[in-house]
C-alpha cells in the first residue's frame, strides 16, 4: 500500500490509507460539532467493543475540535479529541478516583475531556478511558490507557509526539505507564506531566488513612458502633454493610459537628474533631472525603481485590498531637498486615522510579487531598532509581486538589513539549516566568513558588518500620515478583 505523509505541528508522520481519510476529516467536520457528548444509557448498552463514532463535542470546543467515543476491547468506554488546527502531538489522560462502580463508566471520560479541555484549546489531540471496570487497580487502568493509545494510533496514524497526563490517582496510574510502557529506549511516550499526584504508591500513600480509620473509631466509637457487627478497621466495612455515604456523613456529624458553624458544636464534638485533625494531619474540609475512602474504597481493595487479605499496618506507629496522647496510644486499635497482601497492593501501585522521559510535575503546595509531601515521595523514588534527571517539579500557592489554573496546565504542556523537543530541561523558575503567556489567554492566574520544596515523605504520614527508604518497590524487586503467579490485583 502506498504511504502518504499528513504534516501537522512539528513532525511529519505516516500515515496509510484509511487513518488519513479520518485524519482528514477532522477539520471539516469540526465545524459542525456543538453541545455536549452524548453517552449510552449505561455500559450494558453498548457493545462490547466499537471503533471510535464521531460525536458532538462539549460546548466549550465547539467548532473547534471533532469528538469522539467508543468502547475497547476490554469494555472500558473512552473518549477522544482532535483539533480542527492539530499540532500533530496527543494527550493521554488518566483520570484520578478510584471510581467504584462495577463496570466502566461511560460519562466519565466525557467529562475529563470537558475538565481538560485546555490541552485541546492548546492544539493537542486528547484521549481519556474510563478504564474497563470501577474499583482500585493501577496497573489495569495503566493497561487500558496505554490501549486507548494503541487503538488512537490505528485510528488517526501516529502522533508527532505522545505525552500521558496522570490527575490524582491518575497521576500513579500515569507513572506506572511510563514505568511498564514508556521504559524502552524508543518507547511511545516522549514525556509526562502528573498534576496533583498520588506519587507515594498504595502501600505508603494510603497509611495517613490507616491512621485516620483507627482515631476515627477511638474517639466516635459509631463506625461501627457497639450494638452493631464488629469487623477489623482495616477492611474499612464489612463486606456486606449497606451504609451509604450519606449514613457515614451522618456518623461524622454525630461525634464532631463537623458540618455546623463552631458555635453550634458540643464540647465532646469540638474536642473529638480537634484531636481527630490534630493527630492525623488532614485537613478539615477534607475530612469527610478521607474518612469516605478509609471506608469504601478500603473495602474495595481488600474484599474486592485482595480476596479479604489485609495490605495494611499501623504497628510500631506512635500517635501524638491529642489532648492525651497516652490513652490514645493505649486504647487506638492496632494490626499487622499480611505480607502477601503488602505484596499485591505494591506491586500494582507502587513506583520503582525507572523512568527514561521527561516528566514534569505540578502540585498545590496546599492540596488537601493529595498532599505535597507526595512530591517528595515521587523524588526519593527517582533518586533511589538513579533517575532524578529526568524530573523536574513545580509547585504552585494554590488550596485545590484537582481544580488548578487552566493558565498553568497549558503552561505546563507547553514547558514539557518544549523539553521534549529541545532536551533543555526547563527550571521551576523558567516555568514560572512563561506562566503569564498563557494567562493573557486563560485569565484564571499564575501562583508558582519556584522556591517551594516540600519536605519529606514521613513528615506528613507517620513510616511504619521499614518505611522510610525509597523507592517502595525496587526495579529488581518488581521483575521477583513479576514471576509469581497471580500476583498483583487482578484487571
Amino acid at each position: 500500500m502506498m504511504t502518504r505523509r499528513i504534516t501537522s505541528g512539528f513532525r511529519t508522520r505516516p500515515v496509510t490509507g484509511r487513518r488519513h481519510r479520518r485524519a482528514a476529516t477532522v477539520a471539516g467536520i469540526a465545524g459542525l460539532i456543538a453541545c455536549a457528548l452524548p453517552v449510552p444509557a449505561s455500559a450494558s448498552s453498548a457493545a462490547p467493543a466499537s471503533r471510535p463514532a464521531s460525536t458532538a463535542c462539549p460546548a466549550h470546543l465547539a467548532g473547534k475540535a471533532t469528538c469522539y467515543t467508543g468502547r475497547d476491547s476490554n469494555g472500558a468506554y473512552y473518549a477522544i479529541a482532535v483539533p480542527k488546527t492539530w499540532n500533530g502531538s496527543l494527550v493521554v489522560h488518566a483520570h484520578g478516583g478510584p471510581d467504584l462502580g462495577a463496570g466502566s463508566d461511560p460519562e466519565r471520560s466525557v467529562d475529563d475531556l470537558n475538565r481538560w479541555a485546555v490541552m485541546v484549546d492548546e492544539g493537542y489531540a486528547w484521549a481519556g478511558s474510563s478504564y474497563r471496570r470501577g474499583g482500585y487497580g493501577t496497573r489495569m487502568a495503566a493497561a487500558d490507557t496505554e490501549n486507548l493509545r494503541r487503538l488512537f494510533v490505528g485510528e488517526f496514524g501516529n502522533p508527532g509526539r505522545t505525552y500521558v497526563h496522570g490527575q490524582s490517582w491518575g497521576g500513579n496510574v500515569a507513572a506506572k505507564v511510563v514505568e511498564t510502557y514508556g521504559a524502552a529506549k524508543h518507547g511511545p511516550y516522549d514525556g509526562a506531566l502528573f498534576t496533583s499526584g498520588v506519587l507515594g504508591g498504595g502501600s505508603r500513600g494510603y497509611d495517613y488513612r490507616v491512621d485516620l480509620r483507627v482515631v476515627y473509631q477511638y474517639y466516635c466509637r459509631n463506625h461501627p458502633r457497639p450494638t452493631e457487627p464488629q469487623y477489623p478497621l482495616w477492611e474499612g466495612l464489612r463486606a456486606d454493610s449497606t451504609m451509604t455515604a450519606a449514613g457515614l456523613r451522618a456518623r461524622l456529624q454525630e461525634c464532631t459537628g463537623y458540618a455546623s458553624e463552631p458555635k453550634e458544636r458540643t464540647a465532646t464534638q469540638q474536642r473529638n474533631l480537634d484531636d481527630i485533625l490534630a493527630v492525623t494531619k488532614i485537613p478539615e474540609r477534607t475530612l469527610e472525603s478521607h474518612l469516605r475512602f478509609a471506608t469504601f474504597t478500603f473495602r474495595d481493595i481488600v474484599h474486592s481485590r485482595l480476596g479479604g487479605r489485609n495490605p495494611f499496618s499501623n504497628q510500631g506507629v506512635r500517635y501524638s498531637g491529642s489532648h492525651d496522647d497516652r490513652a490514645l496510644n493505649a486504647g487506638v486499635d492496632r494490626f499487622s498486615a499480611d505480607p502477601t497482601a503488602v505484596r499485591d497492593l505494591s506491586y500494582d501501585s507502587d513506583l520503582t522510579g525507572k523512568v527514561t522521559i521527561p516528566v514534569l510535575t505540578m502540585h498545590a503546595i496546599d492540596d488537601p487531598t493529595a498532599f505535597v509531601e507526595h512530591e517528595a515521595a515521587y523524588r526519593a523514588s527517582l533518586q533511589g532509581a538513579h533517575r532524578e534527571r529526568h524530573l523536574v517539579q513545580t509547585f504552585t500557592r494554590e488550596s485545590e486538589h484537582s481544580e488548578l489554573s487552566n493558565s498553568e496546565y497549558a503552561n505546563s504542556i507547553t514547558a514539557l513539549d518544549a523539553w521534549v523537543r529541545t532536551g533543555k530541561k526547563p527550571t521551576p523558575s523558567a516555568i514560572a516566568a512563561s506562566c503569564a503567556a498563557f494567562d493573557g489567554r486563560y485569565g484564571t492566574g499564575c501562583f508558582y513558588d519556584p522556591s517551594f520544596s516540600p519536605s519529606a515523605y514521613a513528615s506528613r504520614v507517620n513510616p511504619r518500620p521499614g518505611g522510610l527508604r525509597w523507592p517502595a518497590m525496587t526495579a529488581a524487586q518488581e521483575k521477583t515478583w513479576s514471576r509469581i503467579d497471580g500476583v498483583g490485583i487482578a484487571p
